[in-house]
């Protein structure tokens, strides 16, 4: 008898057609994970593998398929909370980012937040996920925050990416979380690990690109870190002041202001 195996895509049958077809959604058509499945493998190249590894991504299991042909994939399904959950527990790379694409954010709830963040190996996955899903979820401020105690590399990293993230897409009014995230990023700059410290800096440049009082703000903190004796405080500290004391930056918050 064939011993049985497990299985981590659905099989699909699907005619040959060029990978990354960018035909608009269908409103009435109901996908099946079979027929997602079937189109990232048609979008996957061997190209994109070696230049995911290029840029620190890995992945055991991993659909090959670019940013731009996901965009349009997504687009293509559109929002399917159900569907969404499929992709993203097959443990496959592309399936993982596209499920945050197409999840439906008024439908995540903390417990779905803290399963997806344990399973984060890799900034690609972190970072996309962050971005078109759980910074819109109702606990993205309370998982920001609790995701910046972490031990693990890339879920320490999903607390700073949210923070930078809801830096420009929160419209709520008030500094107050944001002043609050700024002890935070003071409190794990220190941390010199690639990809966290990464995102701490993004987190405080995001900041201090809100208005002229975080912006004053971070300034404030990015000094402090500045005079510290860790390497990286003193690198997420330099780059972030450069940016924020930066002309461009200062025109256009002055600009703001006025409006």
């Amino acid at each position: 008898m064939q011993k049985s195996r497990q299985v981590t895509e659905p099989a699909a049958r699907t005619k040959k057609r060029t990978p990354g077809d960018s035909r608009e959604a269908i409103p009435w058509k109901k996908w099946r994970v079979e027929e997602v499945f079937a189109e990232l493998r048609l979008m996957g190249t061997k190209k994109n593998v070696e230049g995911m590894a290029k840029f620190g991504i890995r992945a055991a299991n991993a659909y090959r398929v670019s940013k731009s042909r996901l965009d349009v994939l997504a687009k293509r399904v559109g929002r399917n909370h159900g569907l969404g959950l499929r992709p993203r527990e097959s443990g496959v790379h592309g399936a993982r980012i596209l499920a945050g694409m197409i999840s439906r954010p008024e439908k995540v709830r903390a417990a779905r937040m803290e399963q997806w963040v344990r399973g984060f190996d890799n900034w690609d996955t972190c970072d996309g996920t962050c971005c078109h899903l759980f910074v819109f979820a109702k606990p993205a401020w309370t998982k920001a925050f609790a995701c910046t105690r972490r031990t693990s590399e890339f879920q320490k990293r999903a607390g700073f990416a949210m923070a930078a993230y809801l830096a420009y897409r929160d419209k709520s009014p008030g500094d107050a979380k944001f002043l609050n995230f700024l002890k935070i990023i003071e409190r794990e700059a220190d941390d010199e690990r690639n990809f966290v410290c990464k995102a701490v800096n993004w987190a405080l440049r995001n900041i201090g690109k809100r208005n002229l009082r975080l912006n004053t703000a971070a300034i404030n903190a990015g000094e402090r870190l500045r005079k510290r004796e860790s390497r990286a405080a003193r690198w997420v500290a330099a780059d972030a002041l450069r940016e924020l004391r930066s002309e461009a930056v200062q025109e256009r918050l002055r600009r703001k202001e006025r409006e």
